[in-house]
């Protein structure tokens, strides 16, 4: 199946729609994103659609494939035209984007090093720092 993404204002995902391969493919059975949108635009009346990949994460193709648009997209992700990107809500004031991923990260590294059982690290707005949790 190949999904498409719903563009409205400002770029935000409305939906994610699903769509038979066969719908995309062209008269050489290549399979081209214009026909996607071309059907999806006469099923719904909706003329803004981007494909996107259930197997696109953080800028890579979990299976080794093309990675398209950088994250597969889901409703509040916006559709960056210019990155030609998804990119998820911002969460954290002071969090930046990743270019290359186009996730949000903080602007200090996660520690890696090992807790014992039950703590976990969180990031703390207020003092833009790890802190150690306790389950």
């Amino acid at each position: 199946m190949a999904h498409f993404a719903k563009i409205g204002l400002n770029g935000k995902v409305i939906e994610v729609i699903s769509v038979n391969n066969e719908v995309l493919k062209d008269s050489n059975g290549i399979e081209q994103e214009v026909n996607g949108i071309d059907f999806l635009t006469k099923l719904t009346g909706w003329a803004i659609w981007k494909q996107t990949s259930f197997n696109t994460y953080a800028g890579v193709h979990k299976l080794g494939g093309t990675p398209l648009r950088k994250n597969f997209a889901s409703k509040l992700m916006i559709y960056d035209e210019t990155r030609d990107a998804f990119i998820p809500p911002k969460t954290k004031n002071s969090w930046v984007l990743n270019e290359f991923t186009c996730n949000w990260q903080p602007p200090i590294a996660k520690p890696t090093d090992e807790l014992g059982e039950g703590k976990f690290y969180s990031w703390d707005e207020s003092s833009l720092a790890w802190v150690i949790k306790t389950l």
